[in-house]
């Protein structure tokens, strides 16, 4: 991740931006599970017909656009469902409004919040994460971080697991929503699934990087993630200990991220790199 030129924010700025960060994740997350109805309908799809968005994800991302431009008029706004806000200060808010939408739809209990304020260009490329928020809805999990500041859950500091060979690590990952991209995915994840402990897919990318912050997970690795998807999740894996980086010595972005301790990510960057798993469509 290169640094932005962008001034960075003080320490004061910094703690103030979590606990606003923790504010819009908590207050959204409220809508969310609170306005849930029993049976939860698909209102639009995306990139295929299993990309979907619900009512919800509109309406919790109105709300956190209305929050954001209330407490911080000059920052900007990228979000999953909006256009793109361009502010003046330097900042970015980067939102995810239901992370785990098709959990959501189901009724699964692993969707989230997501809720991250980055400097620079809000491109994992290049931006700086400064704070973030994950909160898991259903049971009200509260994950925030901030820069220099480590990272929490409900309160309690977190840190990645030690690092492990890759036969005794849990990896999590995700999939895409077109079948050509499922079925690269597929190919990489028959070839790793020997090589290590277990494979696990709790289909928010939030909480996957949330879990590897806590020790749930001892990696993450995931093509095709958003900004959005991201923003909060890296910087609370980061802050817990966590190196986050894509493969070919690339910052993580879409293309790949992977995340976990620093010797076990460099196995499994290895041998991503020869499985060719950011290849292809």
């Amino acid at each position: 991740m290169t640094t932005s030129s962008t001034p960075l924010p003080d320490d004061a700025l910094i703690d103030s931006l979590v606990t606003l960060a923790a504010h819009l994740a908590t207050t959204a997350g409220t809508l969310v599970r609170d306005g849930r109805p029993d049976q939860v309908v698909v209102a639009d799809t995306k990139s295929s017909p299993i990309d979907v968005v619900t009512a919800m994800d509109t309406d919790s991302e109105l709300l956190l656009r209305r929050l954001i431009g209330a407490a911080r008029p000059h920052d900007g706004i990228l979000g999953e469902e909006g256009d793109a806000v361009t502010g003046t200060s330097g900042l970015t808010w980067v939102v995810d409004p239901i992370d785990g939408t098709v959990n959501y739809l189901y009724g699964l209990p692993s969707y989230a919040v997501s809720v991250a304020v980055v400097a620079g260009e809000p491109d994992p490329a290049s931006w700086v994460p400064i704070a973030g928020c994950v909160y898991r809805v259903p049971d009200g999990a509260t994950y925030t971080a901030g820069r220099g500041r480590g990272s929490y859950l409900d309160g309690r500091r977190l840190t990645v697991n030690d690092a492990h060979p890759l036969s005794h690590s849990l990896v999590s990952t995700g999939f895409g929503y077109t079948v050509e991209r499922r079925r690269a995915q597929g190919a990489v994840v028959a070839a790793l699934l020997p090589r290590v402990r277990d494979i696990r897919r709790i289909g928010s990318a939030a909480l996957d990087l949330c879990a590897v912050a806590s020790g749930n997970v001892d990696l993450h690795y995931e093509r095709g993630l958003k900004p959005w998807d991201m923003a909060a999740g890296q910087l609370i894996a980061m802050e817990a200990g966590a190196v986050v980086t894509g493969l070919h010595g690339r910052p993580a972005t879409e293309q790949m991220t992977v995340a976990g301790p620093a010797a076990s990510v460099a196995e499994l960057v290895a041998l991503l790199e020869v499985l060719g798993a950011d290849d292809g469509p």
